[in-house]
């Protein structure tokens, strides 16, 4: 498919109180539980890693307002929150948890992966998840801005305003800073971009921003929703759109470069798909590959004839710049 973590990916309805599940967990198994949470449970979800603040350039001003209590707490834990509209089947959400949890362990370490059920009341949650977004630079060049927050621009600066409202994508991930700085790379002025997953819209509106043409796609309605305010805010609606659909089914051009942020297991599915989106000699950009799923990626990617142009690791975070043509390796 969203601060000390990603924030949160897909939202609950209508603002009500809502039951809160948290899961006890490691980085490693981050991705595949948010995974299910949004797109099988349709729930919304908050991701709390302490090492999302290690990881951050502690000159950047937002790093001066963090909580000293989460430098010092347990680097390996992390701790999904997982929202529901109150009026859920909570046993049955629950045995569905702890068995998706089941099965994850059996190729991801989950850590502990204990789950705690509460009730938070609306006034509680409802502006909770603004106060982890602050002003940073996801590159040299481009400076994320939530909209809520005031910045004056420096230089030839590229402002991007995100209202992550929930929707996956605020850019403080590394998955999304390297499709980032791959964008930057190979993107050029007047390029037709597809943003596959597209979240809160943030790579699109990077990639208007720097001169391309945008179709954003998403499966999940509030991600549309939250990526075309995204996409006004940032006054590129002239230059991108937005589709709710599933993967490539509503996507009727193609692209010089295609981005994928997603997860290891959709890329695999896509690899033999791309080709029917992209134009010849374009780029596919796939990120969210967790590093334990690498070399199955690169078999897959292999089996379908792509070719590694680029390969950007962070942490244990995999993104690459592909190009269809036989694979060097």
């Amino acid at each position: 498919m969203k601060k000390i973590g990603h924030g949160y990916r897909g939202f609950v309805g209508d603002k009500m109180d809502c039951i809160e599940f948290k899961i006890e967990t490691t980085s490693e198994a981050v991705e595949a539980i948010s995974y299910f949470i949004t797109n099988e449970l349709e729930g919304g979800v908050e991701i709390c890693d302490p090492k999302d603040a290690l990881n951050q350039d502690r000159t950047q001003t937002w790093y001066d307002f963090i909580d000293e209590s989460l430098l010092n707490c347990d680097m390996d834990t992390v701790f999904i929150k997982a929202y529901f509209n109150k009026g859920i089947d909570i046993d049955e959400h629950k045995e569905r948890i702890i068995n998706q949890l089941e099965h994850i362990k059996e190729f991801l370490n989950i850590g502990a992966g204990k789950v705690t059920i509460s009730e938070i009341p609306e006034e509680k949650w409802a502006n909770e998840w603004k106060k982890y977004y602050k002003v940073f630079n996801i590159t040299d060049k481009i400076v994320i801005k939530p909209s809520w927050l005031s910045y004056e621009q420096q230089n030839n600066e590229i402002v991007i305003e995100m209202d992550p409202g929930m929707a996956f994508g605020s850019g403080t991930h590394e998955t999304t800073s390297m499709c980032v700085a791959l964008m930057e790379k190979y993107l050029k002025e007047n390029d037709v971009i597809l943003d596959i997953g597209t979240g809160s819209g943030i790579l699109g509106i990077i990639a208007a921003k720097l001169g391309a043409t945008v179709l954003g796609v998403d499966i999940d309605p509030m991600s549309v929703r939250v990526a075309t305010e995204n996409v006004a805010i940032n006054n590129v609606a002239q230059v991108m759109s937005v589709k709710e659909g599933d993967l490539l089914e509503v996507v009727d051009i193609k692209g010089d470069i295609v981005v994928s942020n997603i997860i290891a297991d959709v890329i695999i599915m896509l690899a033999p798909q791309i080709e029917q989106v992209i134009k010849n000699d374009g780029i596919w950009i796939a990120s969210g590959i967790i590093n334990t799923k690498k070399d199955i990626v690169l078999e897959a990617l292999k089996q379908n004839d792509w070719q590694i142009v680029d390969i950007v690791e962070e942490n244990e975070w995999v993104a690459l710049a592909l190009k269809k043509g036989k694979l060097n390796a």
